[in-house]
């Protein structure tokens, strides 16, 4: 297909799955009618989801109504609390289809606040291994700072070309056991690539002694995970990346076996039954509430209950994730399809070129009319410019780049080693040998368009036969991070 833009028509020709999901034009523009006023093409709803306007009505409705006060205590306002508390936690699991006599919830900060409640209580051991996918979040990759540290093996299992674990590695990795209390912690949905790994793996794990930490984060907001039928025994999630709002709150799904194996290396206001300051001793909080440090977000679970059933009765998931695979496909298409005029692919996508097994996530990048790879900083700037929101860098996942750019390992042990107090993201870019500090990012939510990947494409044929040249990399910033 040439280097022009598809019109509605031919896209709903090909693209049939767009219109099973008709009734999310008219919640666009009930609810979420600031992008098309302020013409904001939002596309990075991997980064945050976006908050409904009925979604927010009937928050603000709701807490007005009431008087809230602080759980710990049986006055009114805060019973009200606690019982808003109480129905978050149920909503959560009815969300994920599990059950309070298995599951449990634990409120918590974020995903990664999650995250860290598991790695600094696991049960590590010096036979004890931490298993782990080359493409986790940091906030996983993280995790095996605590498990280094108590001398326990920390195993990465290497991506193929298509960022995807190889399953039969996986299996090899998981089937060598441990002695010693273990732990398998990988992503159901990759935040850089969209790849979706097998839940399958979780089963294999736990028939070989493991604990599973699923990372789910970027995958229920376009994904079911039903925990009746994979069971894994740690789920972190940030709610704002399901609903957009609130921030500041997410949660730890953890099976109630599994969570109290965990040993908690400090206790504070809230997580125990009694302590004592002189005798030395403290009791801890059964279940759930001996994890939540201080003063539950009783209000921002509030705001969770009714987030979950706005997705769930207003968004309406199935049609919406129709509709965001038909638009995933299109782009995909598009972004391998498009080229300069001397026959140079304008783009290089990483990753599958498909939707089987993936999200609605496509990391890329531009590339000129020579081969050369655009600066995702001048990529940046022209896309604010057209007023379209993206993501850029390596979106806190090195190691699907380091897998998406073939870098090699003894470099890239090399370039640890070179901090001098002035280490920057360029020091390691030199240091590895790569172009450019990371890669283009979009991801597509529930109220995404075609509209907006008709802008999107403007925005791609923009870079139709550029050249990029030491003018026009001037003056731009420099990179901060990753």
């Amino acid at each position: 297909m040439p280097a022009t833009e598809l019109s509605f028509a031919d896209f709903a020709h090909h693209y049939g799955q767009y219109a099973a999901a008709e009734h999310l034009d008219e919640v666009r523009a009930r609810d979420f009618s600031q992008l098309d006023r302020l013409g904001q093409v939002y596309l990075d709803y991997t980064g945050s989801a976006l908050a409904g306007r009925y979604q927010l009505d009937r928050y603000r409705d709701y807490v007005c109504d009431g008087i809230w006060g602080n759980p710990h205590s049986l006055n009114s306002p805060s019973r009200r609390s606690t019982e808003e508390i109480t129905a978050a936690r149920r909503a959560v699991l009815d969300f994920l289809n599990g059950t309070p006599d298995e599951y449990t919830v634990v409120f918590c900060a974020n995903a990664s606040a999650a995250i860290r409640l598991v790695a600094e209580s696991f049960p590590f051991t010096t036979s004890s291994r931490l298993g782990i996918l080359q493409d986790n979040h940091n906030s996983v990759l993280g995790m095996r700072e605590y498990a280094a540290r108590l001398g326990a093996e920390v195993t990465t299992v290497p991506l193929g070309p298509d960022l995807r674990a190889d399953a039969a590695e996986t299996t090899r990795v998981l089937a060598g056991g441990a002695d010693g209390p273990s732990l398998f912690a990988y992503p159901a949905q990759s935040n850089f690539s969209g790849v979706r790994h097998s839940l399958d793996w979780i089963d294999v794990a736990h028939a070989h002694g493991w604990r599973v930490l699923l990372d789910a984060a970027a995958l229920v907001l376009s994904q079911d995970l039903d925990l009746s039928a994979h069971k894994p025994d740690f789920v972190p999630l940030s709610f704002y990346k399901i609903f957009g709002w609130p921030t500041g709150i997410g949660c730890l799904v953890a099976r109630k076996e599994a969570l109290a194996e965990l040993r908690r290396p400090w206790f504070s206001g809230g997580t125990v039954i009694a302590s004592s300051a002189m005798g030395g001793w403290h009791a801890l909080a059964p279940g759930a509430e001996g994890f939540e440090d201080g003063t539950p977000n009783f209000l921002g679970a509030v705001g969770v209950s009714i987030g979950l059933d706005y997705v769930a009765n207003v968004v309406e998931r199935a049609p919406a994730r129709a509709r965001m695979t038909s638009l995933l496909q299109y782009a995909l298409n598009r972004l391998t399809e498009l080229k300069h005029d001397n026959g140079m692919p304008m783009c290089v996508v990483y990753g599958p070129r498909d939707v089987v097994d993936r999200g609605p996530t496509i990391a890329f990048n531009i590339m000129d009319s020579n081969g050369h790879v655009v600066d995702e900083r001048l990529a940046e700037s022209r896309a604010v410019a057209m007023n379209i929101a993206l993501r850029t860098g390596c979106f806190c996942n090195p190691g699907v780049g380091e897998r998406a750019f073939d870098l090699d390992e003894d470099d890239l042990i090399r370039a640890g080693r070179l901090s001098d107090g002035q280490y920057s993201v360029d020091h390691y870019r030199h240091a590895v040998g790569v172009p450019t500090g990371g890669a283009l990012r979009i991801s597509l939510g529930p109220v995404s368009n075609f509209q907006d990947l008709s802008r999107f494409d403007s925005f791609m044929l923009s870079w139709q036969n550029f050249v990029q040249t030491t003018e026009t990399l001037a003056g731009l910033p420099p990179r901060e991070r990753c």
